[in-house]
């Protein structure tokens, strides 16, 4: 019986990490930024969204995530 709840407990966890994502989300202008769940964005924001795994290449360049939900443009973070 010890044994089994260990297994469901390890099951939980693994269903637990396989359902959160984590995507690279780039805009037209080549910023990214890592996001830890994807969003939707409002109509009209041309964004790109890649898997975690996504490495940009030349042309591009890092952000750090704003405050909260939101997305870059110029530039400037712009939340929603």
């Amino acid at each position: 019986m010890k044994y089994l709840g260990s297994a469901v407990l390890a099951l939980g966890v693994v269903a637990f990490a396989t359902t959160a994502s984590a995507a690279v989300v780039c805009n037209g202008d080549g910023d990214c930024w890592r996001v830890k769940r994807t969003h939707e964005y409002p109509a009209g924001v041309n964004l790109n969204i890649y898997g975690d795994e996504w490495e940009p290449g030349a042309g591009y360049r890092w952000r750090e995530p704003g405050e909260g939900r939101g997305y870059y443009r110029g530039g400037v973070w712009i939340g929603f």
